[in-house]
């Protein structure tokens, strides 16, 4: 496989922190920066298959906006875990890519 250099400008801050980082995990700068760039390139690429999943048991369940707000109200009431409501509003975020009002 082929490599090719690139410049890239960050930050005085950031590139300190990049550097104590990949020092911390015995990386060259350049492994490191691979690597976060793999990552988030398959973070993104899972995200865009669970965002076609939603949309296809939307589509198939035929789901409007206010079934899911009814249904994300119902599992607040039943909990009242503070670490429950996080969990229902990233959902709420989560949802209304699919449903955008």
């Amino acid at each position: 496989m082929s490599t090719v250099t690139v410049n890239i400008s960050f930050q005085d801050s950031l590139l300190n922190e990049i550097d104590k980082t990949a020092k911390k995990r015995h990386r060259s700068r350049s492994e490191f920066l691979r690597e976060a760039a793999r990552l988030y390139i398959q973070r993104q690429q899972q995200w865009e298959e669970l965002f076609q999943l939603g949309n296809r048991m939307a589509e198939e369940k035929q789901l409007t906006v206010r079934d899911v707000d009814d249904e994300i109200k119902a599992v607040r009431q039943q909990k009242d875990n503070p670490s429950m409501r996080v969990a229902c509003d990233t959902n709420v975020a989560f949802l209304t890519r699919f449903f955008p009002t």
